[in-house]
Formats: C-alpha cells, structure tokens, sequence
C-alpha cells in the first residue's frame, strides 16, 4: 500500500519520505548502482517476461536504490537528485501489449528512469518511449503507480488508468498514496476544511489511503520551517510515521499487515534515510561517497541488522551479481 510525502516549500532542502506497507516482508536490500550498466526491461529474476521488443539501455547515472524481494526498486534516487517511488494501486491498468514501443515490465519501470534522466521533466520525456507492462511476483500483480520528484522541488505523479497514462505535473503534487486513483483523492482532500487547525479538529484515523492521504496533507502543512538537516529529518518522519501502519492493523483483501520500512531522502546533500520497522535504529547512507564510475563495483547493504545504526556508508560491500 504506502505514502509518499514530499517536502519541497521549506527554506533548507527538498525532501521526501515513504512508507513501505505490505502483509509480508518486501526483502528490503539497499544497492549503489554505478554508471554504465547495462539493463534488459524484459527479464525478471532471469526469466523472460517481455519477449517483444523489451527496452534496453545502459544506466547513465548512478542510483541508490531499495528493492522489493531482490527483482525490482521500490524506491531510490540518483546521483543528480531525481528521486522515485513505487506504490500499490489497485486501478492500475497498463493496457495491452503494444510491441511498436520498447517494453520495461513493472519492476524496472522505475530503476529506467534513475537511470536515464536527472529530473522531472526529462523523465516524463524519457517515459513516453516506453511502455510498462504487468508482472507478478508473490503471487500478486505488480499493479503500481510512480510518483517522482527532483532537487528543483518539481513533482509528477503517474497512473495508468485503462490502458492510457494520467500524468499529474507540479510542485504541488506532495502526497501520494494508494486507491482510489489520484485526481479522486485530490477531489475528497478539497472536501476537507483544514484551513484553521486545532487540536479538536477531528482527523480521518484510520489505515485505508484515503485517510493516510488526508492526514499526511494536513501535518506536511504544519511542519515548521526547519533550521537544520536534523530537524527536517526529524519533522518529515514525524509525517511518515503518523500515517504508517500499526502491526495488526486490518486492512481490506490483504489481511492483517504493517509498514515495512520506512525512507527520507534529502535530494540536497544526496543523503538517503531507512527505518526498518522491526529495527530500534535509522540508519543513513551518503551516495556522493561511493564511486559511481562505469565499471565501479556494485555495493549492497542488508537492513535487516539491529546492529546498525546512524551512518551505514562504509558497511556496504561489494556484491557478486547484481540486483537485476
């Protein structure tokens, strides 16, 4: 499920925070991935699943990423401050196959961009060349939509409803979270009158993404300017945690789950910070520390140790095979 929070109207930094909401473990791994390698869009843990025209292409930047179940990024950003993240939308709909366009299946729809563009707008240019296709992994469909965001604050949010995508572009685009689709939750958010705060004022509580939507709208708008990194960090996931997930939370067809991890990233100092939920510490990772020249190795780092903790950048090692 999840929510993307952007805070892109303080004085300091543009930032943005997620959450990572789903009934198991995603399999979280944290990956550096240099420049120049090369990218099949149609293979998913060594299978063919674009047989078509599958879109090829080689990395020209260098990303830090997050992957679900080790076959696809859920989340990163790269070296020249373009971040993304994926979530869950039951409307999604990427229509049929058209082999005329180069394919990038789901799991990658995200990791190309990282790859090929270094803001918004040229990754809304660069999106238009190719065409998403459905996998599944899990036993469930990969049915997602993108929000993106660069250094600059600017901010898009991609959908594909019936066949076709719906692009909404603009800084004011901060929130994101699950069905129904985009333009519906902007039409129930205007419905609310958060115009005058209190602690009285009742708040949607629950765990669907219509509340979380509304509520992340409302505390993004309360955040004070803040006069340091530490504090922006602190404020942003004060946001993120208030909309996650408690464990044993009921939540429609899925079951019972919880919030996964949790992500803000600073896209000033290219700074990257991850909450695993089941670990007592956040920990952080500077991507301008690691060589991203082709031919680098790619380094990874698994979250999942309740020995980590503030500044994990020299506890990446070098991996043996790459992520995908």
């Amino acid at each position: 499920m999840c929510t993307r929070v952007l805070w892109n109207n303080n004085s300091l930094a543009v930032m943005a925070g997620r959450t990572m909401d789903w009934p198991e473990s995603t399999e979280p791994m944290l990956f550096v991935l240099p420049r120049g390698m090369r990218r099949d869009g149609g293979r998913l843990a060594g299978k063919v699943v674009v047989a078509d025209n599958p879109a090829l292409w080689t990395s020209k930047y260098g990303s830090l990423i997050t992957t679900m179940y080790g076959i696809g990024t859920a989340d990163g950003f790269n070296e020249r401050g373009l971040a993304g993240h994926i979530l869950f939308l039951k409307a999604t709909d990427f229509g049929m196959r058209d082999a005329a366009r180069p394919g990038v299946h789901a799991g990658l729809w995200l990791q190309f961009v990282l790859d090929n563009t270094a803001t918004v707008a040229e990754a809304l240019t660069a999106l238009e060349t190719v065409q998403p296709v459905m996998i599944e992994a899990h036993g469930r469909k990969a049915t997602v939509h993108l929000a993106l965001e660069d250094a600059s604050g600017d901010s898009a949010v991609i959908e594909y409803i019936e066949g076709k995508p719906v692009i909404h572009h603009g800084r004011e685009h901060q929130i994101m979270t699950n069905d129904p689709t985009y333009d519906e939750q902007l039409a129930l958010l205007a419905a609310q009158d958060f115009s005058k705060p209190s602690r009285d004022m009742p708040l949607p509580g629950n765990m669907n993404a219509r509340d979380r939507f509304q509520r992340a709208a409302y505390y993004l708008a309360l955040l004070r300017d803040p006069k340091n990194e530490r504090e922006a960090v602190a404020g942003l996931f004060s946001v993120v945690r208030n909309v996650s997930v408690p464990f044993g939370a009921p939540y429609g067809e899925f079951g019972i789950y919880n919030t996964d991890y949790r992500t803000v990233v600073d896209l000033d100092k290219r700074r990257y910070y991850f909450e695993l939920t089941t670990s007592p510490n956040v920990i952080w990772v500077d991507l301008k520390d690691f060589d991203l020249s082709a031919g680098a190795p790619v380094m990874g780092l698994n979250p999942d140790n309740i020995d980590l903790s503030g500044n994990v950048t020299n506890k990446f090692v070098q991996q043996v095979t790459t992520p995908f």
